[in-house]
């Protein structure tokens, strides 16, 4: 499906609402360019899951954990400066051993880079600049 966001509210509208529905256990990959509301997405996204902390890009740390409600976790990564043996790096950060875990929901930008070792289970949430407001994201889970 393919979902049309003109303004940032619209875009974390939809992450909050697909948020809400996600049970645990879920990788999302997400792709495109920058400014393309990834992380917009995923500040609703958390939002949707009842986190109330501030959702920050971990562009320069690669990952961030926020506790959700429960024993649960969101898992947001940024593959944005990762360049060689992602794979290897992937491994190294933990998150091979976190994905697919009930208890957890992983979150990932840039995952194109990484198209070979993400999970085949993973939803993958594709976002387009259109304009200066307007957003494209194309999903399945929509």
């Amino acid at each position: 499906m393919e979902k049309i966001t003109i303004n940032a509210r619209e875009t974390q509208s939809l992450g909050r609402e697909i948020g809400a529905k996600l049970k645990g256990g879920e990788v999302l990959a997400l792709q495109g360019d920058l400014g393309a509301g990834k992380t917009t997405f995923i500040q609703g996204l958390a939002k949707g899951l009842g986190i109330k902390k501030t959702i920050v890009s971990p562009t320069f740390i690669i990952v961030r954990r926020y506790p959700v409600s429960g024993r649960r976790h969101l898992y947001h990564v940024d593959l944005y400066r990762l360049e060689e043996e992602i794979g290897k790096e992937l491994e190294n950060l933990g998150l091979t051993d976190e994905w697919g875990r009930k208890e957890n929901i992983v979150v990932i930008e840039w995952a194109d880079k990484a198209r070979n070792e993400i999970p085949k289970s993973a939803i993958w949430i594709e976002f387009e600049y259109v304009d200066e407001h307007k957003r494209k994201i194309k999903t399945d889970i929509i």
